[in-house]
């Protein structure tokens, strides 16, 4: 595989995951507004549905970022992976952030899964793995600027 084809393909999925998660967050609110808590159907496939998009988009970029990346193999090889600002956003708060966004998405997508009524302890779980992955985005790179 090429590393360009891996890049567009991460880059593609960045905005299914940005979609998704606009509806989750619909979804969330609507629950915790709307429904008195109760878990609803829309809800649980958002849920789904965006915790396979941030699983699927993490292996994408797990796989570019070892395997194929030019940057990552001479950062690491010259020393100035944590040294420089741009890469160490790039090739290490950016993948962590993200893992850790997709792992609190699974553990709020099986609280859903399993149960009826929402907690707000699920919510919280829910907005800050949003949050990680909202601060952790390339915007620049995806939106220019």
């Amino acid at each position: 595989m090429n590393f360009n084809v891996m890049l567009n393909a991460h880059r593609g999925f960045a905005y299914l995951i940005l979609l998704l998660t606009i509806i989750y967050v619909i979804a969330l609110l609507f629950t915790m507004f709307g429904y008195s808590g109760k878990i609803t159907k829309f809800l649980r496939k958002s849920s789904l549905f965006t915790m396979i998009s941030f699983h699927t988009q993490a292996l994408i970029g797990l796989i570019m970022l070892f395997f194929f990346s030019p940057g990552f193999k001479e950062a690491r090889e010259t020393g100035t992976l944590m040294k420089d600002a741009v890469a160490r956003n790039t090739y290490v708060e950016h993948p962590t952030a993200m893992i850790i966004a997709a792992i609190l998405l699974t553990i709020v997508n099986k609280k859903f899964k399993t149960n009826d009524k929402m907690k707000m302890s699920w919510a919280v779980l829910a907005f800050i793995a949003i949050a990680f992955m909202l601060w952790a985005f390339q915007w620049k790179r995806l939106f220019g600027g």
